[in-house]
């Protein structure tokens, strides 16, 4: 699995059928799911971002973690982070999990989220979106299950 974390003030995802959801302080993760992750992945990931000591204390040191902060969450798909650009400049897309599996481990990863923080917002999965955020610092973390 693959996350693209934004440290954020405030954050807002919209769908063209009216959907909408937001979030104050808290994290935006674009999450990517690929054809070989499955549950072990999304409870590995949850758990490195979850611990995450990325916020301010009050000596201006990044050593709090989420829930010292009562931080929100918005979780937003995005299968694009697998993209493959080592041939010609048209991504491949064979590395992301097929849209039945990176639904099914979107919304399970959502639902671990939702057992550590209080208000957990999320995108409409397969959608065409629209994110709007105020990154904080600014401050965005790549993590990759692969590398840990």
């Amino acid at each position: 699995m693959r996350a693209l974390i934004q440290r954020v003030s405030e954050a807002e995802v919209t769908a063209d059928d009216g959907f909408r959801s937001s979030i104050g302080r808290g994290y935006l993760i674009l999450l990517g799911v690929g054809a070989e992750d499955n549950e072990e992945s999304c409870a590995r990931l949850w758990t490195k971002i979850n611990k995450l000591r990325i916020f301010q204390d009050a000596e201006g040191k990044t050593n709090l973690d989420l829930a010292a902060v009562s931080g929100q969450v918005l979780v937003v798909s995005q299968f694009t982070l697998f993209a493959d650009t080592k041939k010609g400049n048209r991504p491949s897309f064979i590395h992301a999990a097929p849209p039945d599996q990176g639904e099914r481990l979107y919304r399970y990863f959502v639902e671990l989220a939702r057992r550590d923080v209080s208000h957990v917002g999320t995108g409409s999965f397969g959608a065409e979106m629209k994110v709007r955020l105020t990154n904080d610092g600014p401050f965005t973390i790549w993590l990759d299950t692969d590398h840990f």
